[in-house]
Protein backbone atom coordinates (compact mmCIF):
# COMPACT_ATOMS: atom_id res chain seq x y z
CA UNK A 1 0.00 0.00 0.00
CA UNK A 2 1.24 3.75 -0.93
CA UNK A 3 1.86 5.78 2.19
CA UNK A 4 -0.35 8.63 3.17
CA UNK A 5 -0.44 11.81 0.93
CA UNK A 6 0.89 10.14 -1.92
CA UNK A 7 -0.56 11.06 -5.97
CA UNK A 8 -2.14 8.34 -7.80
CA UNK A 9 -2.02 7.89 -11.63
CA UNK A 10 -6.28 8.51 -11.69
CA UNK A 11 -5.30 12.25 -10.32
CA UNK A 12 -4.82 14.75 -12.27
CA UNK A 13 -1.54 15.48 -14.19
CA UNK A 14 -1.22 19.25 -12.84
CA UNK A 15 -1.72 18.00 -9.32
CA UNK A 16 0.70 14.70 -10.01
CA UNK A 17 3.56 17.18 -11.50
CA UNK A 18 3.14 20.18 -8.42
CA UNK A 19 3.43 17.20 -5.91
CA UNK A 20 6.66 15.37 -7.65
CA UNK A 21 8.52 18.85 -7.53
CA UNK A 22 7.69 19.91 -3.80
CA UNK A 23 8.49 16.38 -3.24
CA UNK A 24 12.02 16.91 -4.94
CA UNK A 25 12.73 20.68 -4.13
CA UNK A 26 12.45 19.33 -0.07
CA UNK A 27 15.99 18.45 -0.56
CA UNK A 28 17.30 19.96 -3.54
CA UNK A 29 17.42 23.20 -2.39
CA UNK A 30 17.69 26.10 -4.57
CA UNK A 31 16.96 24.34 -7.71
CA UNK A 32 13.55 24.55 -8.68
CA UNK A 33 13.95 25.73 -11.92
CA UNK A 34 16.15 22.86 -12.72
CA UNK A 35 13.39 19.89 -11.39
CA UNK A 36 10.77 21.71 -13.64
CA UNK A 37 12.38 20.99 -16.51
CA UNK A 38 13.49 18.05 -15.76
CA UNK A 39 10.46 16.59 -14.95
CA UNK A 40 9.08 18.02 -18.02
CA UNK A 41 11.77 16.31 -20.09
CA UNK A 42 10.96 13.34 -18.13
CA UNK A 43 6.98 13.38 -18.49
CA UNK A 44 7.98 13.85 -22.19
CA UNK A 45 9.81 10.57 -22.75
CA UNK A 46 13.18 12.61 -23.26
CA UNK A 47 16.60 12.75 -21.53
CA UNK A 48 18.77 15.53 -20.52
CA UNK A 49 22.11 16.71 -20.21
CA UNK A 50 23.11 18.09 -17.48
CA UNK A 51 26.11 20.54 -17.39
CA UNK A 52 26.97 21.97 -13.25
CA UNK A 53 30.21 21.82 -11.25
CA UNK A 54 30.72 18.97 -8.95
CA UNK A 55 28.85 19.07 -5.82
CA UNK A 56 25.86 20.63 -6.83
CA UNK A 57 23.52 17.81 -6.49
CA UNK A 58 23.29 16.41 -9.94
CA UNK A 59 23.51 12.63 -8.46
CA UNK A 60 20.94 13.79 -5.82
CA UNK A 61 19.02 15.01 -8.64
CA UNK A 62 19.02 11.62 -10.45
CA UNK A 63 18.36 9.28 -7.29
CA UNK A 64 15.50 11.73 -6.00
CA UNK A 65 13.66 11.25 -9.03
CA UNK A 66 14.11 7.29 -9.06
CA UNK A 67 12.66 7.74 -5.74
CA UNK A 68 9.31 9.19 -6.17
CA UNK A 69 8.19 6.38 -8.29
CA UNK A 70 10.04 3.63 -6.39
CA UNK A 71 11.96 3.24 -9.50
CA UNK A 72 15.84 2.01 -9.92
CA UNK A 73 18.39 4.36 -10.17
CA UNK A 74 21.91 3.49 -11.11
CA UNK A 75 24.90 5.60 -11.52
CA UNK A 76 27.85 4.71 -14.26
CA UNK A 77 31.31 6.63 -13.76
CA UNK A 78 32.22 7.68 -17.33
CA UNK A 79 36.14 7.10 -17.85
CA UNK A 80 38.06 6.93 -20.93
CA UNK A 81 38.66 3.21 -20.48
CA UNK A 82 34.78 2.52 -20.00
CA UNK A 83 33.85 -0.15 -22.86
CA UNK A 84 30.26 -0.59 -23.78
CA UNK A 85 30.00 -3.94 -22.75
CA UNK A 86 30.39 -2.19 -19.16
CA UNK A 87 27.31 -0.29 -19.73
CA UNK A 88 25.03 -2.67 -22.48
CA UNK A 89 25.98 -5.93 -20.40
CA UNK A 90 27.70 -9.50 -22.10
CA UNK A 91 27.08 -12.74 -23.05
CA UNK A 92 28.94 -15.42 -20.76
CA UNK A 93 29.17 -19.24 -21.60
CA UNK A 94 27.29 -20.82 -18.85
CA UNK A 95 29.28 -24.42 -19.47
CA UNK A 96 26.60 -26.21 -16.75
CA UNK A 97 23.86 -25.31 -19.54
CA UNK A 98 25.85 -25.66 -22.88
CA UNK A 99 24.97 -21.96 -23.72
CA UNK A 100 25.31 -18.63 -23.57
CA UNK A 101 23.49 -16.35 -21.14
CA UNK A 102 23.42 -12.19 -21.56
CA UNK A 103 24.25 -10.40 -18.37
CA UNK A 104 22.46 -7.53 -18.07
CA UNK A 105 24.38 -3.96 -17.62
CA UNK A 106 23.70 -0.96 -15.88
CA UNK A 107 21.58 0.83 -18.31
CA UNK A 108 19.01 -1.86 -17.55
CA UNK A 109 17.20 0.34 -14.94
CA UNK A 110 14.59 3.13 -14.76
CA UNK A 111 16.84 6.37 -14.44
CA UNK A 112 20.84 5.79 -15.49
CA UNK A 113 23.27 8.79 -14.72
CA UNK A 114 25.53 8.76 -16.98
CA UNK A 115 28.28 10.78 -15.08
CA UNK A 116 31.01 12.46 -17.05
CA UNK A 117 29.64 11.17 -20.42
CA UNK A 118 32.37 13.34 -22.36
CA UNK A 119 35.03 11.38 -20.57
CA UNK A 120 34.25 8.16 -22.56
CA UNK A 121 35.28 7.36 -25.56
CA UNK A 122 32.92 8.16 -28.79
CA UNK A 123 32.42 4.22 -29.37
CA UNK A 124 31.25 4.33 -25.39
CA UNK A 125 28.92 7.11 -26.39
CA UNK A 126 27.28 5.88 -29.25
CA UNK A 127 26.09 3.11 -27.62
CA UNK A 128 24.80 5.04 -25.25
CA UNK A 129 23.29 6.90 -27.13
CA UNK A 130 21.78 4.38 -29.37
CA UNK A 131 20.19 2.53 -26.59
CA UNK A 132 18.28 5.77 -25.73
CA UNK A 133 17.20 5.84 -28.56
CA UNK A 134 15.77 2.48 -29.57
CA UNK A 135 14.78 1.91 -26.06
CA UNK A 136 16.49 -1.31 -26.11
CA UNK A 137 19.76 -3.28 -26.11
CA UNK A 138 20.53 -5.92 -29.10
CA UNK A 139 23.38 -8.65 -28.11
CA UNK A 140 23.45 -11.56 -30.42
CA UNK A 141 20.74 -10.49 -32.33
CA UNK A 142 18.56 -10.79 -29.63
CA UNK A 143 17.00 -7.39 -28.48
CA UNK A 144 16.28 -6.50 -25.04
CA UNK A 145 13.60 -3.98 -24.17
CA UNK A 146 15.20 -1.52 -21.65
CA UNK A 147 12.81 -0.73 -18.40
CA UNK A 148 9.83 1.62 -19.06
CA UNK A 149 9.94 4.50 -17.62
CA UNK A 150 13.80 4.80 -18.97
CA UNK A 151 15.22 8.36 -18.40
CA UNK A 152 18.74 9.15 -18.73
CA UNK A 153 20.71 12.10 -17.11
CA UNK A 154 23.84 12.66 -18.55
CA UNK A 155 26.22 15.07 -16.51
CA UNK A 156 28.83 17.51 -18.29
CA UNK A 157 31.80 19.29 -16.13
CA UNK A 158 31.95 23.07 -17.62
CA UNK A 159 35.22 23.27 -16.52
CA UNK A 160 37.10 20.57 -16.72
CA UNK A 161 38.25 19.92 -20.34
CA UNK A 162 41.41 17.56 -20.35
CA UNK A 163 40.90 14.20 -21.00
CA UNK A 164 37.77 14.68 -22.59
CA UNK A 165 35.58 13.90 -26.02
CA UNK A 166 33.57 16.63 -26.96
CA UNK A 167 29.97 14.73 -27.71
CA UNK A 168 29.35 15.42 -31.65
CA UNK A 169 26.48 17.60 -32.59
CA UNK A 170 24.33 14.55 -34.14
CA UNK A 171 24.29 13.22 -30.98
CA UNK A 172 23.97 16.12 -28.60
CA UNK A 173 21.04 16.15 -30.61
CA UNK A 174 19.23 13.63 -28.87
CA UNK A 175 19.34 14.96 -26.00
CA UNK A 176 16.05 16.58 -25.15
CA UNK A 177 17.22 19.32 -22.78
CA UNK A 178 20.47 20.62 -21.72
CA UNK A 179 19.80 21.97 -18.56
CA UNK A 180 22.38 24.55 -16.55
CA UNK A 181 22.72 23.70 -12.52
CA UNK A 182 24.18 26.70 -11.31
CA UNK A 183 25.09 27.45 -7.74
CA UNK A 184 22.68 28.13 -4.96
CA UNK A 185 22.20 31.97 -3.93
CA UNK A 186 23.19 32.74 -0.47
CA UNK A 187 19.97 32.36 1.56
CA UNK A 188 19.49 28.32 -0.34
CA UNK A 189 23.26 27.96 0.23
CA UNK A 190 22.91 28.31 4.05
CA UNK A 191 20.03 26.62 3.92
CA UNK A 192 21.08 23.61 2.53
CA UNK A 193 23.95 23.87 5.13
CA UNK A 194 21.03 23.60 7.78
CA UNK A 195 19.67 20.57 6.08
CA UNK A 196 22.07 18.53 5.08
CA UNK A 197 23.24 15.20 7.23
CA UNK A 198 26.64 15.47 6.81
CA UNK A 199 29.22 13.20 4.59
CA UNK A 200 26.98 10.24 5.79
CA UNK A 201 23.32 10.95 5.82
CA UNK A 202 22.85 11.42 2.01
CA UNK A 203 20.36 7.94 2.50
CA UNK A 204 18.80 9.80 5.54
CA UNK A 205 18.18 13.17 3.19
CA UNK A 206 16.37 10.88 0.54
CA UNK A 207 14.03 9.03 2.83
CA UNK A 208 12.19 12.25 2.87
CA UNK A 209 11.40 11.78 -0.63
CA UNK A 210 7.78 9.87 -0.92
CA UNK A 211 6.99 7.42 -3.40
CA UNK A 212 3.98 9.03 -5.31
CA UNK A 213 3.71 6.10 -8.14
CA UNK A 214 4.83 2.85 -9.50
CA UNK A 215 7.26 2.55 -12.59
CA UNK A 216 3.83 1.03 -14.25
CA UNK A 217 1.72 3.92 -13.41
CA UNK A 218 4.19 6.66 -14.36
CA UNK A 219 4.51 5.01 -17.56
CA UNK A 220 0.89 5.85 -18.46
CA UNK A 221 1.27 9.94 -17.80
CA UNK A 222 4.05 10.24 -20.77
CA UNK A 223 1.35 10.26 -22.90
CA UNK A 224 -0.25 13.95 -21.38
CA UNK A 225 0.78 16.24 -24.13
CA UNK A 226 -1.33 14.62 -26.76
CA UNK A 227 -4.37 16.20 -25.05
CA UNK A 228 -2.60 20.13 -25.65
CA UNK A 229 -4.03 21.21 -28.60
CA UNK A 230 -1.91 23.30 -30.39
CA UNK A 231 -3.13 26.36 -32.65
CA UNK A 232 -1.55 26.67 -36.28
CA UNK A 233 -0.70 29.73 -35.29
CA UNK A 234 2.07 29.10 -32.78
CA UNK A 235 3.50 25.89 -35.32
CA UNK A 236 4.51 29.13 -37.01
CA UNK A 237 5.96 30.43 -33.97
CA UNK A 238 8.12 27.64 -32.99
CA UNK A 239 8.70 27.50 -36.85
CA UNK A 240 10.08 31.28 -36.81
CA UNK A 241 12.79 30.41 -33.60
CA UNK A 242 13.75 27.64 -34.84
CA UNK A 243 14.73 29.41 -38.31
CA UNK A 244 16.34 32.06 -36.13
CA UNK A 245 19.23 29.73 -35.56
CA UNK A 246 19.49 28.84 -39.03
CA UNK A 247 19.63 32.57 -40.71
CA UNK A 248 21.73 34.40 -37.80
CA UNK A 249 25.24 35.50 -38.87
CA UNK A 250 26.72 34.28 -35.48
CA UNK A 251 25.66 30.57 -36.09
CA UNK A 252 27.38 27.99 -37.70
CA UNK A 253 24.87 25.54 -37.35
CA UNK A 254 21.15 26.10 -36.51
CA UNK A 255 18.84 23.92 -35.02
CA UNK A 256 17.07 21.12 -36.73
CA UNK A 257 13.34 19.97 -37.23
CA UNK A 258 13.85 17.48 -34.86
CA UNK A 259 14.46 20.50 -31.73
CA UNK A 260 11.65 21.82 -33.13
CA UNK A 261 9.58 18.95 -32.23
CA UNK A 262 11.00 18.57 -29.17
CA UNK A 263 10.51 22.09 -28.18
CA UNK A 264 6.76 21.40 -29.62
CA UNK A 265 6.46 18.50 -27.54
CA UNK A 266 8.01 19.93 -24.23
CA UNK A 267 5.93 22.82 -24.17
CA UNK A 268 2.73 20.51 -24.71
CA UNK A 269 4.00 18.79 -21.32
CA UNK A 270 4.68 22.61 -19.54
CA UNK A 271 0.97 23.37 -20.87
CA UNK A 272 -0.32 19.84 -19.03
CA UNK A 273 1.65 20.60 -15.86
CA UNK A 274 -0.20 24.32 -15.76
CA UNK A 275 -3.76 22.94 -16.09
CA UNK A 276 -4.60 23.71 -19.56
CA UNK A 277 -5.38 21.35 -22.39
CA UNK A 278 -4.21 24.10 -25.28
CA UNK A 279 -0.38 25.60 -25.76
CA UNK A 280 0.13 29.68 -25.69
CA UNK A 281 3.41 31.53 -26.28
CA UNK A 282 4.50 31.56 -22.96
CA UNK A 283 4.59 27.81 -22.49
CA UNK A 284 7.20 28.10 -25.30
CA UNK A 285 9.31 30.79 -24.11
CA UNK A 286 9.73 29.09 -21.03
CA UNK A 287 11.12 25.91 -22.06
CA UNK A 288 12.88 27.27 -25.39
CA UNK A 289 16.46 27.25 -23.83
CA UNK A 290 16.86 24.34 -22.45
CA UNK A 291 15.65 22.19 -25.99
CA UNK A 292 17.86 25.18 -27.76
CA UNK A 293 21.44 25.29 -26.17
CA UNK A 294 22.82 22.25 -27.25
CA UNK A 295 21.85 22.61 -30.63
CA UNK A 296 23.51 25.19 -32.27
CA UNK A 297 27.07 25.72 -32.87
CA UNK A 298 28.40 29.38 -32.49
CA UNK A 299 31.12 30.70 -35.11
CA UNK A 300 34.56 31.38 -33.80
CA UNK A 301 33.66 35.46 -34.29
CA UNK A 302 30.69 35.10 -31.90
CA UNK A 303 32.57 33.24 -29.01
CA UNK A 304 35.52 36.20 -29.46
CA UNK A 305 32.76 38.79 -29.40
CA UNK A 306 31.21 37.05 -25.51
CA UNK A 307 28.64 36.06 -27.53
CA UNK A 308 26.78 32.81 -25.99
CA UNK A 309 24.51 30.25 -27.03
CA UNK A 310 21.56 31.69 -24.48
CA UNK A 311 22.67 35.15 -24.64
CA UNK A 312 21.23 34.60 -28.96
CA UNK A 313 18.29 32.51 -28.19
CA UNK A 314 17.38 35.29 -26.05
CA UNK A 315 17.55 37.99 -28.70
CA UNK A 316 15.40 35.72 -30.72
CA UNK A 317 12.90 35.55 -28.28
CA UNK A 318 12.54 39.05 -28.55
CA UNK A 319 12.92 39.67 -31.88
CA UNK A 320 10.41 36.94 -33.10
CA UNK A 321 6.70 38.04 -33.47
CA UNK A 322 4.90 36.57 -31.08
CA UNK A 323 1.54 35.26 -32.08
CA UNK A 324 -1.99 36.82 -30.64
Amino acid sequence: MMADGEVRAELDFPSLFRRMEENLCKILIGMNEVVQQMLVAFFTGGHILLEGVPGVGKTLLATALSRTFSGQCRRIQFTPDLMPSDILGTSIYRMKEGEFQFKKGPIFSHVVLADEINRASPKTQSALLEAMQERKVTMDGVDYSLPSPFFVIATMNPVELQGTFPLPEAQLDRFLMKILVPYPAEMQELELYRLHPGLSGEQNLLANIQSLLRPEEMVKTQDVYHGVNVDSSLHGYVFSLIQATRKSVWIHLGASPRAGIHLLTASRVLAASRGRNYLIPDDVKAIYLPVLRHRIVLKPEAQMEGLTPDSLLNDFLQQVPVPR
